[in-house]
């Protein structure tokens, strides 16, 4: 299944019914009166975020969807049917934007939420409704009100609790890989990588979901390589490990590249917390390693918080599995304290006379 992440759409609610014009017609029954019906309402347009979906690859193939017109009123004072709604399915995390991709209508988050974007058109009155004292037999019904139209932008970002970031080629993939049962694209070249992927990891008796995205070059965020369009799949992450490859030439440039071009993007993600790990140091000398790690170190410090507030730069080797471990606690632990704190947040207050 191919990976979308971002859709326009085009919805429109259904017209409600048109009031009903008729008058009884019965034996023995003189002066019977208007009987007309009301129309029904036509249906809404609604997302409602469902389970089993990871992907907007849906709406590639369809960007049109329409409710149900309200059924006419009848004689016999019986009114129209409520039309059908349109339903658009999203996966959790899909935010849904005007037209003009900057104004937020809905941020869908957890399963089962529903949002109506499009509201029906209310029926038509019957004749039967306008019967007054001094109007017995009206002739005249309404028509029902037109729905509702927009183009509605769909963006799905992803929901993660830590998040990779890094050069192309830093490893991420391969780490992934190594602590999930996700299985990236992995190979000897840049940009291997050209969608976002999730998995889940299991360490320590601890859960917690790991987003791999992109690789991110020097001006990204003019849309050089693949841009910085998927860093928002990392917006939601309560912590970021940054990879810094142990084999690059100067892993102090390579640190500062990534960190100006989260800067750059915004959305609060150069002030998330962040574990700063060089990756690969299975291939790299330790005369070279001991370098990378020095100039790490000196461009960690030069960038001030939330460098500072994270530990030292860990080294680790997904082919090998040496400071995996480590790497996974030191990301698992802010998860599980804000996960605490939710929880504790959540339980309601013991009651006490």
């Amino acid at each position: 299944m191919k990976f979308l992440d971002q859709a326009k759409v085009y919805v429109r609610s259904g017209d409600g019914g048109a009031g009903c014009v008729s008058f009884r017609r019965e034996k023995f029954i003189e002066f019977g009166g208007p009987d007309g019906g009301d129309g029904g309402r036509g249906g809404d347009v609604a997302a409602e975020c469902v389970e089993g979906l990871n992907t907007l690859i849906d709406y590639r193939y369809q960007q049109h969807f329409k409710a149900k017109t309200g059924m006419h009123g009848m004689g016999k004072n019986r009114a129209g049917g409520r039309g059908a709604d349109a339903v658009l399915k999203v996966p959790v995390g899909t935010q849904i934007f005007e037209e003009d991709e900057e104004t937020l209508i809905a941020d869908l988050t957890e399963i089962g939420q529903r949002v109506v974007i499009c509201k029906g058109g209310n029926g038509g009155f019957g004749n039967a409704h306008f019967t007054t004292s001094t109007n017995r037999a009206p002739r005249r019904a309404n028509p029902g009100q037109q729905g509702e139209e927009r183009t509605i932008v769909l963006r799905l970002k992803l929901i993660a609790d830590a998040g990779l970031v890094g050069l192309p080629n830093a490893g991420k993939s391969t780490f992934l890989a190594s602590v999930t049962a996700a299985k990236p694209k992995i190979a000897d070249y840049p940009f291997t990588t050209l969608h976002p992927g999730l998995g889940v990891v299991r360490r320590d008796g601890r859960e917690f979901v790991l987003a791999d995205i992109p690789g991110l070059i020097e001006g990204a965020h003019e849309g050089h390589g693949l841009g910085d369009r998927f860093l928002g799949h990392i917006e939601r992450c309560r912590v970021l490990l940054h990879l810094v490859d142990a084999t690059g030439e100067h892993a102090g440039k390579d640190y500062k590249t990534v960190r100006k071009e989260l800067a750059a993007y915004g959305a609060g993600l150069e002030e998330k917390l962040e574990i700063v790990a060089l990756s690969k140091v299975d291939a790299a000398d330790s005369d070279h390693l001991k370098k990378q790690r020095e100039r790490l170190k000196r461009a960690m410090a030069s960038a001030g918080p939330p460098a500072e507030s994270a530990a030292a730069p860990l080294a680790l080797s997904s082919a090998t599995g040496a400071g995996v471990a480590e790497a996974l606690r030191a990301v698992s632990a802010p998860i599980e304290g804000a996960k605490s704190e939710e929880r504790a947040q959540e339980q309601p207050t013991e009651w006490r006379p």
